[in-house]
């Protein structure tokens, strides 16, 4: 973990779950690293008023700043969306204490569920190798797994609160978890890691030429360059372009016929790509615009 955090201050993000209440206790340990516990009320649970106070509690008994805000997202909230006014708010608490990075619980479990649900959405490439550190964003338990993450828990005799919405299997990621991920032997889920650490490489090569293709503004792609690629290179570069414009809830569908309205529709016309962005066909280039 020392590797991955140079001295300075940093935004950890924490929900009240084992995870990242595991997280806080291995940082708070480290030398040299000023920490600010970040924690959002999504507001679509009755209990997290509770996980408020118990983070809040948690906080003051390491002695460390405590930060938080309520979304007021509603119970009909989709994962997307609430994980987007979650990182809002992280964002938002960087920048207040001027942070070095926000620091985040996600472990290995969480690497296999989220290539999972990708490849299930249709995400081919990216969604191999999209939960990793970034310069910003750091997650120094990827290598650790749920078991290894509960061990040590029980071990410095932890305690922490559990989200009673992570059993409704109404949810993608739940169903994902407790259907496949649970179910994996050891040698799979090593598969699952090896095919992860391969795939980063190879994007991380793949995406430093995109990003010298395409487009001149982050919200528009270049027209002619997808019309000259081949039907796959096209729909890795749109995906790669939404992404980049923090849309993430896009089917293999939507990118077929996202390529497809490229190269036949006439200039003015509009798409949709969900309910709050659509795609306007300008003669030169595709434009994101927001409903």
């Amino acid at each position: 973990m020392k590797q991955l955090l140079n001295p300075g201050k940093y935004i950890v993000a924490v929900s009240g779950g084992v995870d990242s209440v595991v997280l806080l206790n291995m940082l708070s340990n480290l030398p040299k690293i000023e920490i600010v516990v970040a924690h959002f009320d999504h507001g679509i649970r009755k209990s997290s008023e509770t996980d408020r106070k118990f983070v809040g509690k948690l906080s003051k008994q390491y002695g460390i700043r405590f930060e938080y805000a309520e979304g007021h997202l509603g119970k009909n909230t989709s994962e997307d969306l609430a994980r987007k006014a979650r990182y809002k708010f992280l964002e938002a608490a960087m920048n207040k204490h001027d942070a070095e990075a926000m620091v985040t619980a996600h472990h290995q479990d969480d690497v296999i569920e989220t290539m999972i649900i990708n490849i299930l959405r249709g995400t081919k490439r990216k969604g191999l190798s999209s939960l990793k550190s970034t310069e910003k964003v750091i997650r120094p338990l990827l290598n650790m797994t749920k078991a290894d993450i509960l061990d040590y828990a029980r071990k410095h005799k932890l305690q922490w609160r559990e989200d009673e919405t992570n059993q409704d299997e109404k949810y993608l990621r739940n169903w994902v978890r407790k259907n496949v991920v649970g179910k994996l032997s050891a040698e799979q889920r090593k598969k699952f890691i090896e095919i992860y650490k391969n795939s980063e490489r190879t994007n991380t090569e793949i995406d430093s030429i995109l990003n010298e293709l395409h487009y001149e503004k982050d919200n528009q792609l270049d027209r002619k360059l997808l019309r000259g690629l081949g039907h796959k290179e096209a729909k890795e570069l749109v995906a790669h372009w939404l992404r980049l414009n923090e849309i993430r809830d896009f089917s293999a569908k939507q990118l077929e016929a996202i390529v497809v309205n490229a190269k036949v529709l006439k200039s003015g016309k509009t798409s949709s790509i969900n309910k709050n962005n659509n795609i306007k066909y300008c003669k030169d280039f595709l434009e994101l615009t927001k409903v």
